[in-house]
């Protein structure tokens, strides 16, 4: 099948959106003499107007047709403007007009914008009542400091290692900030929509994938905050576990198969301790009376993410320190130095060392388990940092359990 001509195709999607965008607009302009001017034949000819421009002339014929399309626009709205002080649609049919010239040059990109202007135009009573009844000032002040650290602050931090024995990447330790608010705001989503009971555990073994140390220290934060909901963090807390060990399993298939082979039953039975541990927490959660009260003081708290960082940096450069006075004299040491900060990381160091004929499978299981020991180590830390005394009672026999069934998997698997 031969390709179709780049003009064809630009033109072809400047028509898709001139459509797509219009015919929204026809269904919302009205009727009668208080009808608004644009519709879906105004829409597809201005998209039109702007790819014939860009085609015919470049930037500056469309750029002379995006003028005439503006001064339309300000008629028409100037002669309205006492029925609909609005000005969408006049925004729209310029925007349409930009993306129908934009068509001829990124087709694929003009056609990708044009369906989120037109989702955005559909979805007007959606966002008006999301802006105005759904989200709370606490909530919208919430999600500015959530895009400011992202958008803003991250871009300009450097990626690179400073600081003692260069363990410290500011730009990591930043992520890690935002990945705490992230996974405090995706358990205040799930308390909103399915209530707390519910919410907190499905929250804590999703948000596991992302990080079990970050959801832990998010869930303390809750419960410090709302007391009554204290059973159902500490469900997610331990859940967020289970996310942990299955991230172990793919790393090590990913690194050394072998590895995994040797090392299935303490992983197995750290995630069996892990489930039933969060499993029966939920169930605790689930007879509770009511739902507890809606979280009315933000979806995260900055100051318990910054924390968060700050204690992981104490611990990154502990272990860079560890390592840098022992050296290799140990490869358990090396692990377990490694699993205060990540125990994937101490996972695949150690993996890597057996696909590369340097280490027998079996030697790796002691050595990995140090660096869950460890993790776990930190994770209680954070536990300790960011709950209160209710929360911390609850996961820290938790988290021991897990990390005891790994071990005790281990020396059953010696055994046989």
């Amino acid at each position: 099948m031969p390709d179709l001509n780049p003009l064809i195709l630009g033109f072809l999607v400047a028509l898709g959106i001139g459509l797509l965008i219009g015919i929204d607009r026809e269904r919302k302009k009205g009727d009668g003499p208080s009808r608004e001017a644009a519709g879906l034949r105004t829409f597809t000819l201005a998209a039109l107007a702007g790819a014939i421009g860009m085609a015919v002339g470049g930037e500056l014929l469309l750029g002379a047709a995006v003028l005439g399309v503006v001064a339309l626009t300000g008629l028409a709205y100037w002669r309205s403007r006492d029925d609909d002080p609005g000005l969408t649609t006049e925004v729209a049919l310029v925007l349409t007009t930009l993306l129908g010239g934009f068509a001829i040059r990124e087709p694929a990109v003009a056609a990708g914008l044009g369906v989120v202007v037109a989702a955005l135009l559909n979805a007007r009573s959606t966002l008006h009542r999301i802006s105005r009844s759904v989200l709370s000032d606490t909530e919208l002040k919430d999600l500015l400091i959530f895009a400011g650290a992202t958008l803003v602050v991250l871009p300009l931090l450097p990626d690179e290692s400073v600081g003692p024995y260069g363990a410290l990447n500011l730009r990591n330790i930043w992520i890690v900030v935002i990945l705490v608010m992230a996974v405090s705001a995706l358990g205040y989503a799930a308390m909103r929509i399915v209530g707390t009971r519910f919410g907190l555990p499905l929250a804590g073994l999703a948000s596991g994938f992302i990080s079990s140390t970050a959801t832990i220290a998010a869930m303390g934060a809750h419960a410090a905050k709302t007391p009554s909901i204290c059973r159902s963090a500490v469900a997610g807390a331990v859940l967020s576990t289970v996310a942990t060990i299955v991230q172990l399993m793919v790393v090590l298939a990913a690194t050394s198969p072998a590895t995994l082979e040797a090392f299935w039953i303490p992983l197995a039975a750290a995630g069996v301790a892990a489930l039933v541990y969060g499993g029966l927490f939920t169930l605790s959660a689930l007879k509770q009376k009511g739902d507890g009260p809606k979280q009315t003081d933000g979806a995260f708290s900055l100051k318990t993410a910054l924390a968060f960082a700050a204690t992981l940096a104490v611990v990154l450069v502990v272990s860079a320190a560890l390592q840098n006075w022992f050296g290799e004299t140990g490869i358990l040491l090396a692990a377990g130095a490694a699993g205060l900060a990540d125990a994937h990381a101490a996972a695949i160091s150690v993996a890597a060392l057996v696909a590369a004929g340097k280490m027998d499978a079996a030697h790796a299981i002691f050595p990995i388990l140090a660096g869950m020991t460890t993790n776990t180590v930190t994770k209680i830390v954070m536990a300790v940092a960011n709950g209160d005394r209710a929360f911390t009672v609850r996961v820290v026999p938790g988290l021991l359990l897990v990390i005891a069934a790994a071990w005790a998997g281990a020396l059953v698997d010696m055994g046989r």
